[in-house]
C-alpha cells in the first residue's frame, strides 16, 4: 500500500464536508485560497518503490530459509510468513497504483477541487469501489494471518504432540485459502448493500462511509470491520503472550528435553518475530480502526459543529500509518533472524567485556598509582 500523504502535502487547512447549505460559498472561497497541490509524483513513486523492495527481499529470505529447514513446525511458520509478505507485496502495488492513478487524474484536473470532492464522495465510481474494497481486503488479511501464525506457534510451543497430529501442510494451506476467503467476503459485502464504499479526503482513497451521509448499514459495516481486526490483534497478543511465558519458564526450569533443546532456538525466533508483526500491526492499524469506528458513530449520531473536520483529519492520518504497515513488516523477517540477532548479541557482548576491561585497567591503574604513593611516603620517612 502507498503512504496517501502527497496529494494533500501543500494544503494548509482540511476542507470541511458540506451539503448545499449558505455556507457551500465560504467553503469555496476557503478552496480558491489554499494552495493547489503540484504535480509531483517522485516521493509517491519512491515510497512505492522502496516498499516492492523491501517486500521482495523479505519474501526471498523466506524461500531461501523454507528450502533450508525441512522441519515441519519451521515449514508451517514459513508458509504462512511468506503468505503474509506475498500478500502485503500484492496490496502494496494494487494499492499504491490506484492511488497514483487517482493522484495524477486529480492533479491533472482544473476544476474546483471542493466541487470535484463532493461529486467524487456523493457519487463514487467503479475505481473507487475496487479500491476501497481492496483497503478492506489488505487490511484484514494481515492482520488474520498474523493472527494465525500466533495461533499456531502457540499451539506448537504449549501443546507440541497435539501440534504434530493436527497441523498438516495441506490443513496450513486449507487455512490460508480460509483467511483470503473470509477477507474477501467482508470486502465485498457492500455490494450486497451492506455498507458503502466512498473517496475521503482529500479524494486520494477510498474506504467506509464514515464521515458523510452514514447509515445504520454504514456503522454495523464499520463495526464488522474493526472488530474482527482489533479481535485479530488482540488474539494475537493473547497467544504471543503465552507462547514467550511458556518458552521463557522452560529455559529458567531448565525442563527442555534434548529434542526441544535443538528446536528452542527456532522457536525463540519464531516467537520473536511474531511479536515484532504484532507491535507493528498494532501501531499501525489500530489508530484507523478505532478513529474509523468513532467517526462513523458520530457520523450517524449528528457531528458536532468543528468535530467534522477534526475527524477528517485524523482519517487522513490514520490511514498514512495504516500503509506502513505494508513497508514495516518485511524488516520484521530483515531484522529479526537468527544470524542478525547473534551478530547483534555478539557486537554488543564485545562492546560489554570491552568496556569491563577498561574499567579494570583503569582500576588496577589508580590501584598501582596509590601503592606507589604509599611507598615512596614511608621511604621518605
Amino acid at each position: 500500500m502507498l503512504a496517501m500523504q502527497h496529494n494533500n502535502s501543500s494544503v494548509t487547512t482540511p476542507l470541511p464536508f458540506f451539503n448545499d447549505t449558505p455556507g457551500v460559498k465560504k467553503v469555496e472561497a476557503l478552496a480558491s485560497n489554499a494552495t493547489r497541490p503540484q504535480n509531483n509524483p517522485t516521493s509517491a513513486v519512491l515510497t512505492m518503490t522502496l516498499g516492492i523492495l523491501f517486500n521482495v527481499v523479505a519474501l526471498i529470505i523466506l524461500a531461501k530459509a523454507y528450502n533450508r529447514f525441512r522441519r515441519r513446525t519451521k515449514a508451517t511458520f514459513l508458509l504462512f510468513a511468506s503468505s503474509l509478505v506475498a500478500t502485503d507485496l500484492a496490496g502494496h502495488v494494487i494499492l499504491g497504483a490506484l492511488v497514483l492513478r487517482r493522484y495524477s487524474a486529480g492533479n491533472g484536473s482544473a476544476t474546483n477541487p471542493v466541487s470535484v470532492f463532493q461529486n467524487a464522495s456523493t457519487n463514487p465510481d467503479g475505481s473507487c469501489l475496487f479500491l476501497g474494497s481492496c483497503m478492506v481486503f489488505f487490511g484484514l488479511c494481515p492482520l488474520f494471518l498474523g493472527c494465525a501464525m500466533a495461533a499456531e506457534r502457540c499451539l506448537g510451543i504449549t501443546r507440541p504432540l497435539l501440534h504434530a497430529r493436527l497441523v498438516t501442510m495441506a490443513r496450513t494451506k486449507m487455512a490460508l485459502a480460509l483467511i483470503w476467503l473470509l477477507a474477501l467476503c467482508v470486502a465485498l459485502l457492500p455490494f450486497f448493500s451492506l455498507g458503502a464504499y466512498t473517496y475521503q479526503y482529500p479524494g486520494t482513497w477510498c474506504f467506509i462511509r464514515v464521515m458523510e451521509g452514514t447509515r445504520a448499514t454504514d456503522l454495523a459495516f464499520v463495526t464488522l470491520f474493526s472488530g474482527l481486526a482489533l479481535s485479530s490483534l488482540a488474539s494475537a497478543f493473547v497467544c504471543n503472550t503465552v507462547s514467550g511465558i511458556t518458552l521463557v519458564r522452560a529455559r529458567l526450569k531448565k525442563r527442555l528435553c534434548s529434542r526441544r533443546g535443538s528446536g528452542g532456538s527456532q522457536d525463540t525466533e519464531m516467537v520473536v518475530q511474531l511479536v515484532g508483526i504484532m507491535v507493528t500491526s498494532c501501531i499501525c492499524w489500530s489508530p484507523l480502526l478505532v478513529l474509523g469506528l468513532i467517526s462513523a458513530t458520530k457520523s450517524y449520531s449528528g457531528f458536532p459543529a468543528g468535530d467534522r473536520d477534526t475527524y477528517s483529519s485524523l482519517m487522513v492520518i490514520g490511514v498514512r500509518m495504516a500503509t506502513c504497515n505494508q513497508i514495516l513488516d518485511p524488516w520484521v523477517y530483515i531484522l529479526l533472524r537468527r544470524a542478525v540477532l547473534r551478530k547483534i548479541y555478539r557486537i554488543t557482548k564485545r562492546k560489554a567485556s570491552f568496556r569491563g576491561s577498561t574499567f579494570r585497567s583503569i582500576r588496577w591503574d589508580v590501584s598501582s598509582f596509590q601503592s606507589s604513593e604509599k611507598k615512596n611516603s614511608v621511604g621518605k620517612i
